[in-house]
C-alpha cells in the first residue's frame, strides 16, 4: 500500500507536547513535571538538596531552581534535565524573582539575612543588600523599578531601589510574612503573613497600608490558618490564597478584599501556579506530598496528583 506523502508526515510526526507545571520537591531533591493536558507526571528529574523557589526565564529556555541546601541557584536545561551550571546565591536561597530585564535574580538568602542580586549573564554577584532576619519572599515591580523582600523574623517588607540596589523604605507586616506579590499594574503590593494570618496590601507610591485581610475557615482552628502562597487570575480580579495547615485555599475578591469562598485541597497547601488560560490552577501541599487541580470557574478541587515530597514551589511551561 503506497500513502501520500501528507500521510507519511503524519504517521511519522511527534505528539503534540502538552503544557506543563513544574513542582520542586524538598524532600526528594527533584522536580515532578505534570502534563497539563493529561494532568498526571511525565518526568522526575533531579536537582541538588532541597529544591524550594523555581522560575523559568522569560523565554523558557532555561529554568531556576533554588537548591536551598546546596547553597546554589541551579540553572537547568528543562528539555533534557540537565544541569547546566550554578549561579552564585548566598547561603541558603529560598525564594527569588526574576527582574523584568530578563538578566537578574533577586534572592532571599535566609541564613545571611540579605538579598543577592545576580547577573545571570556573567554569572556573577553584583550587590548583595542588608534586609532582616530571614528574609523569604520576593517580588519585583512590573517596571523592575523596585523590588521587595520579606523577612519572616523582621516582620517587614524592605522596598529596594533596583538601580542603586539599596533600600528605601521599610515597613511592618504581621508575624512571619512569606510572600509578596505586585498588583494591579504596580500600583499595589500584597504580603502574606503566616502566623499573623493576614495578608496586608500597600499603596506602592506612598508604602501606605491601605487594607488588611483576614481569614476564618468554619471548623479549623485560627491558628492552622496560614496564608503563605497566592497568585492571581486574569485582570487580577482575584487571588487564590494557600492556607497551609488549614488545607484551603481561599477566593479573595481584588477589588474589595472581601474572602468569597474556600475551596479544601491538600494537606498544607504552600504555593500554586495557573495553566496558560488560568482555568486551572495547581496547589502544592506538602504534607501529602501532592497536587490539587482547581477548576476555578467552579471554585472546586478537581483532581489530586501524587508528586514527590514534600513539593514546595510551581511554575509553569508553555510548551509550543
Amino acid at each position: 500500500m503506497n500513502l501520500s506523502p501528507i500521510l507519511l508526515m503524519l504517521a511519522f510526526a511527534s505528539p503534540a507536547l502538552a503544557d506543563e507545571i513544574w513542582v520542586t520537591n524538598e524532600k526528594d531533591d527533584t522536580i515532578s513535571v505534570i502534563d497539563i493536558e493529561t494532568l498526571e507526571v511525565t518526568r522526575t528529574i533531579p536537582t541538588g538538596e532541597r529544591p524550594r523557589g523555581i522560575t523559568f526565564s522569560k523565554d523558557h529556555s532555561v529554568v531556576y531552581i533554588c537548591a536551598s541546601d546546596s547553597d546554589a541557584v541551579q540553572v537547568m536545561d528543562p528539555d533534557t534535565g540537565e544541569i547546566l551550571h550554578d549561579l552564585p546565591s548566598g547561603e541558603d536561597p529560598e525564594q527569588f524573582v526574576l527582574h523584568p530585564d530578563n538578566r537578574h535574580l533577586y534572592i532571599a538568602n535566609e541564613d545571611d539575612a540579605i538579598t543577592t542580586v545576580v547577573d545571570t549573564q556573567t554569572r556573577t554577584v553584583v550587590a548583595q543588600i542588608d534586609v532582616g532576619i530571614e528574609p523569604e519572599g520576593m517580588a519585583v515591580s512590573p517596571d523592575g523599578k523596585i523590588a521587595i523582600t520579606t523577612s519572616e523574623t523582621t516582620n517587614m517588607a524592605h522596598w529596594i531601589d533596583t538601580e542603586s540596589q539599596s533600600l528605601f523604605a521599610n515597613t511592618l507586616v504581621a508575624s512571619r510574612p512569606r510572600h509578596a506579590e505586585f498588583v494591579k499594574d504596580g500600583t499595589e503590593l500584597w504580603v502574606s503573613s503566616e502566623i499573623g494570618g493576614t495578608i496586608t496590601i500597600f499603596d506602592v507610591a506612598t508604602q501606605a497600608e491601605k487594607a488588611k485581610i483576614e481569614f476564618a475557615v468554619k471548623g479549623v482552628h485560627p491558628d492552622r490558618v496560614q496564608p503563605v502562597g497566592f497568585e492571581f487570575t486574569a485582570g487580577d480580579s482575584h487571588a487564590f490564597v494557600a492556607l497551609g495547615p488549614s488545607n484551603h485555599v481561599a477566593v479573595v475578591n481584588a477589588a474589595t478584599y472581601a474572602v468569597e469562598d474556600y475551596i479544601l485541597v491538600g494537606r498544607r497547601v504552600w504555593h500554586m501556579e495557573f495553566n496558560a488560560d488560568r482555568s486551572l490552577l495547581f496547589t502544592t501541599n506538602g504534607v501529602s506530598g501532592d497536587v490539587t487541580v482547581v477548576d476555578v470557574a467552579k471554585r472546586e478541587a478537581i483532581k489530586t496528583i501524587k508528586v514527590g515530597r514534600f513539593p514546595w514551589g510551581a511554575a509553569f511551561r508553555p510548551t509550543d
